[in-house]
């Protein structure tokens, strides 16, 4: 089984990868060393295929991070900006979910951490204020976890979208990949809401328009992969090179599964840095949708 938050490797995974898997529509693009793959699962025949439900998904791959990287920030803004179908005259809403205390559960809290919340300056100040500076009503919270609350995140969500009445929610987590490359390295932004804690085999109930009554923009980093996928694979190279066939590779695999590995997830030793980097990579992308003006 395919453990993996990312539509794109959901694709990947079947055996044919030059056959069309209908329903599926798949786009590639690479400008300025930064690679977008659209994928648009259009049915529930393909959703069922892909295990994924019927939406948009964009994925943003680069090869390095770096300190200063605003063509990055400038291709995320971009696409939320499609997705949630333009932010002017709108109040967009953005939940940072995750444990801040757990470094590759950080992402959220610390996106919300560096956005200027600027809904609270609109209500005080009026619209002149906001023509004048041109800026778009953003507002965000990092409910937490359930086990640092008692409370699932859609219960808190639920109940300050009605309070606030929002006309889009962006939450923002972190996911789990299939493959390692992808660690730190891959954003993905969907239009079909998330079900946080999906990819590590940890559901809560889903954040979704159906579940919340407004459109939710999901948008995601990798930041662990499952311990077994990285072992299967590192096996299969191996027994490989030795002239093992195919199927005596996956038997010996099989042997090899575990329950107990299959609880564990592994992250590489330079996340925090990398979580501080994504972080504000997406942070300025929304900063610059919803207050443009830049400091002298």
């Amino acid at each position: 089984m395919i453990r993996t938050d990312l539509a794109l490797e959901a694709r990947e995974s079947f055996p044919e990868d030059d056959v069309e898997v209908k329903g599926v529509i798949l786009k590639e693009e690479e400008k300025n060393g930064i690679k977008v793959t659209t994928l648009e699962i259009k049915d529930e025949r393909a959703q069922k295929a892909m295990n994924k439900p019927v939406g948009m998904y964009i994925t943003i791959e680069v090869n390095e991070l770096d300190q200063d990287m605003p063509e990055l920030e400038s291709v995320v803004g971009h696409y939320i900006e499609e997705l949630t179908g333009g932010v002017k005259n709108k109040h967009i809403m953005v939940a940072g979910l995750g444990n801040r205390e757990v470094t590759p559960d950080a992402l959220g809290p610390k996106v919300v951490d560096s956005l200027i919340a600027t809904r609270h300056l609109i209500r005080e100040f009026g619209k002149d204020f906001k023509d004048q500076y041109k800026m778009e009503a953003l507002s965000a919270i990092a409910p937490g976890v359930m086990a640092q609350t008692g409370m699932e995140s859609s219960e808190i969500l639920q109940g300050i979208a009605k309070e606030t009445k929002p006309d889009c929610l962006i939450v923002i987590d972190a996911l789990a990949a299939r493959s390692t490359k992808r660690l730190n390295r891959t954003i993905q932004i969907t239009n079909t809401g998330i079900s946080p804690g999906a990819g590590v085999g940890n559901n809560r109930k889903a954040l979704n328009k159906d579940s919340l009554g407004i459109k939710v923009i999901a948008l995601g980093v990798p930041t662990v992969v499952d311990a077994l996928t990285i072992v299967e694979d590192r096996m299969r190279e191996v027994l490989s090179k030795q002239g093992f066939s195919e199927d005596d590779s996956e038997n010996f695999i099989l042997e090899l599964n575990s329950e107990t590995m299959r609880n564990m997830f592994v992250t590489p030793k330079d996340i925090d840095e990398s979580v501080n980097l994504m972080s504000q990579v997406i942070a300025n992308s929304f900063n610059q949708l919803v207050y443009p003006v830049t400091s002298a």
